[in-house]
């Protein structure tokens, strides 16, 4: 008879153990593991401020959806919801004009469910509310581990007639349209290929989407705006010398970097804006709005952003290193 596996068991460990003070612990622990959030909403989240002042009040964490270029809001709590927060959720949203607001909390009672659920169903398609229960657990003596769970999200079924019905309205324009069919084949190839490149599930209907690049104020881009379609490492930082002095950095080692991609690169440093940028361009010509040529077009959006992001990850780690 062969020798059973032993196994450990999992046990809850309380929040106040693992994250003793809510501002102090919990809101600094969430702004250096964004990922840990971003996992759960399925959304690229980059974390920039904590304590940002809105007013008279202070609001735990604000950041950017890099798939959007949105807003989102985060208000924590280390015991069980009440109306306090919520109205306080609510005067920060006003206060910030967020696309997306989060209220994490320990527990929540049925009434602030049904209230998240509520503003879900009766606030514009563009404005979601999450609802994240917090918990610790630990194997064995293992160190504890955070163990989020979403309790309240929007009804994706229903924004997806509401997004059908507004296609068949006409109220999307026939490029909107075509963008968001071809987003949506992306990051599908993606998720299947390179599941480590992105959260991000929704599909946008603007003429880019973004993925992070790993440090605050760049991204990757994919970019339909033209004829040519273009990947790129977009600095965006608000800092204008801060993005001068990364996109220098990557100038200085062109060379390397552009034998790494295997073609030449288009270092665009684009005075008079405070945002630089490094671009490959596709060497063929396509039509967004014929559908029969996005298989073409998500082929090499995925291959080229596949040996540019290569390349300079190993730049990065260069850079790092000097």
């Amino acid at each position: 008879m062969s020798q059973l596996p032993f196994l450990s068991r999992v046990t809850s460990v309380p929040v106040r153990d693992v994250w003793a003070h809510e501002a102090h612990h919990f809101t600094q622990w969430l702004l250096q593991n964004a990922d840990v959030l971003s996992d759960l909403l399925g959304m690229d989240l980059e974390l920039s401020e904590a304590e940002r002042r809105v007013g008279g009040f202070a609001l735990d964490l604000i950041g950017t959806d890099l798939q959007s270029g949105s807003t989102v809001i985060v208000e924590n709590q280390l015991e069980g919801t009440d109306h306090g927060h919520l109205g306080q959720l609510l005067t920060y949203a006003g206060g910030t004009d967020p696309a997306t607001i989060v209220w994490c909390a320990a527990s929540f009672r049925d009434e602030h469910r049904a209230a998240l659920d509520w503003l879900n169903e009766h606030t514009e398609e563009g404005v979601r509310f999450f609802g994240v229960e917090i918990a610790a657990v630990r194997i064995g003596e293992s160190p504890p581990a955070p163990l989020f769970r979403l309790v309240v999200q929007p009804n994706d079924w229903t924004k997806r007639v509401h997004t059908e019905n507004a296609a068949a309205a006409g109220v999307l324009t026939p490029r909107q349209a075509a963008h968001e069919t071809l987003w949506r084949l992306v990051l599908d190839r993606i998720h299947a290929q390179h599941p480590s490149w992105t959260s991000a599930r929704a599909a946008s209907r603007e003429s880019w989407i973004t993925m992070p690049f790993g440090t605050s104020g760049a991204w990757y881009s994919f970019v339909c705006s033209g004829p040519k379609p273009r990947v790129e490492l977009y600095f965006g930082s608000p800092d204008a010398d801060a993005n001068q002095v990364a996109f220098d950095e990557f100038l200085a080692r062109r060379e390397p970097l552009e034998a790494a991609f295997g073609e030449p690169l288009d270092f665009q440093p684009l005075p008079g804006r405070k945002a630089c940028r490094i671009v490959a361009w596709c060497p063929q010509a396509f039509d967004v709005l014929d559908t029969a040529q996005h298989r073409d077009m998500v082929q090499w959006f995925v291959a080229a952003m596949d040996r540019f992001r290569a390349a300079t990850q190993d730049v990065r780690r260069r850079i790092g290193a000097d």
